[in-house]
């Protein structure tokens, strides 16, 4: 075990818990866990536990689900543990009390090439914006949010076919063997900062802010990859969607084709039995993949089958 390096590490979805096993398996000293609060989710309201707790609890790790990051309980804790570096991969933005507290200090794993995509939903907003490739960086922590000096970055290619969930599963393997690489070098002593601003100079940058459940409807208007690139940058979560019949259809796979026709953007076209299409400004959307308002996810085919309400031929949404 590297028992000189104590670690202290935050984290509490499925896309944290790679770089913490990683570590593990690499006989890392992880003297802490810290992780969101349990809290009830679903229908029946039943208590969740992070994914980052049930993993760290496998493992018998020391877990710590503070409430307030600037309480005295919580830095005191934090104070105790005597932690040589920390890492922040999809947790809620640190103090300062907490992320100067290492000697070594503390870098965040990020799902994007920094300075490109800063901010809470990179994965998104790279699929939306038609990206041909993305990665991950390791940064030291400051003051602002995603904006520290960089340590590490590792490029992975987009296919035109990936959505949310795919890539999320690509970036997540590769951040936890960039995890892995960022603790060596600081173990080492060969980490060779880059500074953020200087990378800023030559380039347009994009955002990721938050995405909001009231932006998620699909706007027919638009040019067919554009539609394409926003309902796979949506899928499986949180899900672009639209309306047939008066009723929200959520749409998780789709192919596009571009082609001119005459028909108005909005238009369906659909055989009632085998295929919906759906026209755009330069092409059509074919559905694959949807689910209706309050049904389960299913094939197009199978939900024509099923479909009671008024659906005819080339009736505009």
């Amino acid at each position: 075990m590297h028992n000189k390096l104590r670690i202290i590490y935050f984290g509490t979805p499925e896309f944290a818990v790679e770089g913490l096993r990683t570590l593990l398996l690499n006989n890392y000293n992880i003297v802490g866990v810290v992780t969101a609060p349990d809290k009830p989710a679903g229908r029946g309201r039943k208590i969740q536990e992070s994914d980052v707790k049930k993993f760290a609890i496998e493992n018998n790790l020391n877990v710590l689900q503070p409430t307030n990051l600037k309480s005295e309980e919580f830095t005191s804790q934090l104070k105790e543990l005597n932690a040589d570096l920390q890492i922040i991969v999809a947790f809620r933005m640190l103090p300062k009390i907490v992320w100067d507290m290492p000697k070594y200090g503390t870098f965040n794993l990020h799902a994007s090439l920094l300075p490109q995509y800063r901010g809470a939903a990179p994965i998104n907003w790279a699929i939306i914006n038609g990206e041909k490739e993305t990665g991950v960086t390791s940064f030291f922590l400051n003051e602002n949010i995603d904006t520290g000096n960089i340590i590490l970055q590792e490029k992975i290619n987009i296919s035109e076919t990936d959505n949310v969930g795919v890539l999320y599963e690509k970036l997540m393997k590769l951040g936890g063997k960039v995890i892995l690489t960022t603790v060596k070098q600081i173990e080492d002593g060969t980490v060779k900062e880059i500074s953020q601003e200087k990378l800023l100079d030559n380039i347009e940058q994009k955002p990721a802010p938050k995405i909001y459940r009231k932006n998620l409807s699909i706007d027919w208007n638009k040019p067919t990859t554009e539609i394409y690139n926003f309902i796979r940058g949506l899928s499986p979560y949180p899900t672009a969607w639209t309306k047939i019949d008066g009723k929200i259809l959520k749409l998780y796979e789709v192919k596009k084709s571009i082609s001119n026709h005459s028909n108005k953007c909005g238009q369906i076209d659909t055989d009632k039995k085998s295929y919906i299409k759906i026209f755009t400004k330069d092409g059509f959307i074919e559905l694959k993949d949807v689910q209706i308002e309050g049904k389960r996810r299913i094939k197009v085919d199978e939900f024509l089958r099923g479909f009671n309400g008024v659906f005819e031929i080339n009736k505009k949404i």
